[in-house]
């Protein structure tokens, strides 16, 4: 029975203790360990069943107690020393803010755009890695004070919930998310009303209403369908599951969230002049963008396009093609045919923005690339990886040179620190790491704490997380009906003493989280030796529909039942951000072991570094980064190999998991448990040191933030404002010069060159001459570069080098150009000339299409 009015019920709090709920509203408490320590005090049973959830909380506790923590003098002392500290936090702008941009009435608005944000255990919109990530940048833009507002979709089921068979099989459940006992608000008009957009799918309306989750100083806003509004089932559940259904769902939910979140965000009165998309999946958000700025401007697509590529960002995540999203030209045809016409564009040629070489499936990917002025992937690795992955979007121009670069993504320190480590560091290093925690000064005093501090302190962690696993494994034995005797044993699985190795991620099967059972007796030598013994715990969830993913669960599961073996390995289920928290807090060593370079960049083993533990990982993502770094590389962790790759997959996961028992019997083990007569490892906790001093200046997101607002935010900030001045008078004057050099590109041509070294020559300088035909383009209009390196055995020039040009004369249309450079190696040199578009309005150096080469080459060896 479906009800005639619904009213939402608030927690009824005392006069005296109101404050609370504001505290809770506002999920800065997720990173203040003060706050999280003030609801616990309430009820600590209930905060754990709760999901720590401050408003399940406020709304579920017996009355008693709040009237009894309303009278309670230490307790009042407590929240208000909590209120106290959140409102200046949210009164000041922010270090970042208030000195570049409080006084400025061009001050920017970024909107971050992500399918997935993992921000706190309670609020499951979140898969993994892609989602924490989004929830750590919105966290560190709110303390870093960056004017940035979030824009997703709320699930109403979320992520699945994981529990495993007796035979160890993964099952999936899912729990409905009941909005109005989470920390987020519906959002309303000025008339009271919800605030509502729609979106139209395959010729028919969709609507979705507005929520906001206060994330520190950022506001999150998420889209909603399951609402009366929707008549149809089926559009109710476009925001049930996340990554849930089949294409045609994505399909609707990219829609809603694309062009539904630039809706929302205008129906909010918010314009922001910066448009993050994280990952592809929002992509659609700019076609709508292009509309849009077509109707404020009235402009032509070609207008509009340039002008909003300025203001569009777009990160990748994703290095293996199969992991993008791909859409039918029927389905691209149904729901975008109407959008096509709107744009004045042909279906094909609407198609070909998402299509690599006019072919092919409509790719998410390669729309967000086409239209953003700046990409990038998230490690150096990996923004090697995308350059080749998309050089097809970008023809003839040199691998290296793909406008894709690299962002190396990082974790929110102060979610991810524990509380005992975050009381030391305040008192070895002081308040600055929490305040500045890029800068290196700050984490250079990590050799100053002391051995004996951080060693127990680590350890105290050490026991926790046992005592905590032994919990968990004995819940999960209960619910799948073990028998008695097996849940007992439960209380003895680990050793509180014993070198503790924790693996917790996505089960995807590159990740290869069996890789360490590639030997088992071995393996079995390893960690049942009595007086080094070592342990292993595992966590993580396997899409629903990855059946290699589960296999890779059950194996676990299955070793972890021997006899022998059952104390010193465990599997912990329903992996999320809390389990997250007490592995990468209290176990010794982070393993890692993904088949390079499918890992863009991983950031548990961040999580871990923040907090002394030491990484054992494969060259890949972020690791491989690190590593490169020849003052450090062996005193920060392990590396598994040399970042080796071979074409024999099962041959590279024999040397790779060789090399994983050969670190563990011969350096790792050892160092653990080399003790002196006051029982600390020495050697093990000055790696701790030098990992904390070397790493944590980088693997946090208020550099990675920092990165982004320097290299991007305020660069298409301004690039944007400037174009859209004055009526779009300079975006206009770009499209109109650009569409003027593609008519012209097919007329442009390299033609001799005078003047060009050859033979054997001393490092002296050389000086090189070339006719350039550009048609009836000026030589304002292009950039003529002399292009010169190193030639290898193929004759290809490598490591090459660009050295621009100057115009000499004109001669009805033939260009001459010269320029000079001294080589400063010896060998085999060779040298080329190019010619690409040149405006001082471009946001790329590299327009894909439009380069030419001489001889019509592609930087091919010449003058050898």
């Amino acid at each position: 029975m479906r009800p005639v009015q619904t009213f939402s019920i608030i927690p009824h709090l005392p006069a005296e203790i109101e404050p609370l709920l504001t505290l809770a509203y506002n999920l800065r408490w997720c990173w203040s360990h003060d706050t999280i320590e003030l609801f616990r005090r309430l009820d600590r049973n209930l905060w754990e069943t709760s999901g720590h959830n401050p408003v399940r909380l406020l709304g579920s506790i017996d009355q008693h107690k709040l009237e009894s923590a309303a009278k309670d003098d230490a307790f009042l002392a407590h929240m208000r020393r909590v209120v106290a500290n959140l409102q200046p936090y949210m009164d000041h702008e922010g270090t970042w803010f208030h000195k570049t941009w409080a006084k400025r009435p061009d001050a920017p608005l970024i909107a971050y755009f992500s399918a997935e944000f993992g921000l706190t255990e309670c609020l499951s919109i979140f898969a993994g890695g892609l989602g924490i990530l989004a929830g750590d940048h919105l966290k560190s833009a709110s303390d870093l004070g960056v004017p940035l507002v979030g824009v997703g979709l709320l699930y109403q089921q979320g992520y699945f919930r994981q529990y495993l068979s007796q035979s160890g099989w993964q099952q999936e459940a899912y729990e409905d998310n009941d909005f109005h006992n989470l920390p987020l608000t519906l959002v309303s008009g000025n008339d009271g009303n919800p605030i509502v957009v729609d979106v139209n799918l395959a010729g028919h309306p969709v609507y979705a209403q507005v929520w906001r989750v206060q994330v520190g100083r950022v506001p999150l806003y998420l889209l909603d369908t399951n609402f009366a509004q929707n008549s149809r089932t089926e559009d109710r559940d476009i925001t049930d599951q996340l990554y849930g259904g089949d294409r045609e769902m994505r399909i609707r939910q990219e829609i809603v969230l694309g062009i539904g979140g630039y809706r929302a965000l205008k129906a909010l009165g918010l314009a922001p002049s910066v448009y993050h998309m994280n990952e592809g999946h929002s992509a659609f958000l700019a076609l709508e963008h292009v509309q849009n700025l077509m109707e404020r401007y009235a402009m032509s697509f070609a207008e509009a396009r340039e002008l909003a590529a300025a203001s569009l960002v777009f990160t990748t995540h994703t290095p293996v093609k199969a992991g993008h999203d791909y859409f039918s030209d029927e389905l691209m045809n149904r729901y975008f045919g109407e959008t096509a016409r709107r744009l004045s564009m042909s279906l094909p040629d609407f198609l070909n923005l998402g299509r690599t070489e006019g072919t092919g499936e409509f790719c998410m990917t390669v729309l967000a690339l086409r239209l953003a002025s700046r990409s990038n992937g998230v490690s150096k690795l990996h923004g090697e990886v995308s350059r080749q992955m998309w050089q097809s979007l970008w023809p003839d121009v040199p691998v290296d040179e793909i406008p894709i670069g690299h962002i190396t993504n990082g974790v929110h320190f102060r979610s991810w620190i524990s509380l005992e480590l975050n009381q030391l560091y305040d008192r070895y290093l002081g308040p600055n790491w929490r305040e500045e925690p890029a800068n290196g000064e700050v984490w250079s005093g990590a050799h100053s704490i002391p051995a004996e501090e951080l060693w127990r302190t680590h350890e105290r962690r050490r026991e926790r997380v046992v005592g905590w696993a032994r919990n968990r494994v004995r819940d999960q034995r209960i619910r799948r009906g073990a028998p008695q005797a097996e849940i007992e044993a439960a209380d003895e699985v680990l050793d509180p003493d014993a070198l503790t190795i924790g693996f917790a991620r996505r089960f995807a099967t590159y990740k290869r989280a069996t890789l360490i059972f590639r030997d088992m007796e071995r393996l079995r030598r390893i960690l049942t030796d009595k007086t080094r013994p070592v342990q292993l715990i595992f966590a993580g969830k396997a899409h629903p529909q990855d059946d290699a993913g589960k296999q890779l669960i059950q194996r676990i599961t299955e070793v972890s039942r021997d006899p022998e073996l059952g104390r010193r390995i465990i599997f912990l289920e329903d992996y999320d951000m809390a389990i997250a928290r007490y592995l990468v807090q209290g176990v010794d060593v982070w393993l890692n072991t993904p088949l390079r370079p499918n890992e863009a960049s991983g950031t548990s083993g961040m999580k871990a570094a923040a907090n002394g533990v030491l990484n054992l990982s494969t060259l890949d993502g972020w690791w491989d980064e690190v590593w490169d770094d020849p003052a450090n590389s062996h005193k920060i962790g392990w590396a598994i190999g040399k970042g080796e790759a071979y074409q024999d997959l099962n041959y590279q996961d024999q040397v790779e998991a060789d090399a994983l028992y050969d670190l563990l019997e011969r350096d790792v083990v050892p160092t653990f448990y080399d003790r002196g007569a006051d029982r600390i490892p020495r050697k093990w906790v000055d790696r701790m040191k030098t990992s904390i001093g070397s790493l944590c200046h980088f693997v946090n997101t208020h550099r990675m933030v920092s990165n982004y607002v320097e290299r991007f935010y305020i660069p298409n900030h301004e690039h944007f404002r400037a174009l859209a001045d004055d009526n779009a008078n300079r975006g206009r004057t770009l499209a109109a010069a650009m569409q003027r050099i593609r008519k012209e590109w097919r007329n442009v041509v390299v033609g001799k060159i005078e003047e060009a070294p050859s033979g054997s020559l001393a490092a002296s300088p050389i000086r090189v001459r070339a006719h350039v035909q550009l048609g009836a383009l000026q030589s304002q209009d292009v950039l003529v570069e002399l292009y010169l390196g190193r030639v290898d055995t193929r004759g290809e020039i490598v490591d090459g080098r660009a050295i621009e040009m100057q115009a000499e004369a004109n001669s009805g249309g033939d260009w001459v150009y010269t320029g000079e450079t001294t080589p400063t190696e010896s060998g085999l040199h060779g040298f080329t000339i190019r010619v690409r578009p040149s405006h001082p309005d471009l946001s790329t150096a590299f327009v894909p299409g439009l380069i030419a080469w001489a001889n019509g080459g592609r930087a091919s060896a010449a003058g050898r």
